[in-house]
């Protein structure tokens, strides 16, 4: 797979109802789960290394914790 060299590569994490966690990556098609943060990590560097060549591989991963406080569906 060709991908450029990334220095930081970020990944946006939510609970899930049942207490895990979910992590989907900004700007590649890489998302993963767990039932704890601990696991999450591991889980995410697993996925990191299986999508990049290792030249392109990330420095550091970045996770951003968000909360949704209302979501919608906006009809066209």
């Amino acid at each position: 797979m060709e991908d450029p060299n990334y220095d930081e590569f970020e990944f946006l994490v939510q609970t899930r109802a049942d207490g895990g966690y979910t992590a989907h990556s900004v700007g590649a098609c890489i998302m993963t789960e767990a039932d704890d943060l601990v696991s999450l990590e591991k889980e995410i560097r697993d996925a990191v290394c299986c999508h990049f060549d290792e030249e392109c591989r990330p420095v550091r991963i970045k996770l951003s914790f968000i909360e949704i406080v209302r979501e919608e569906i906006l009809e066209p």
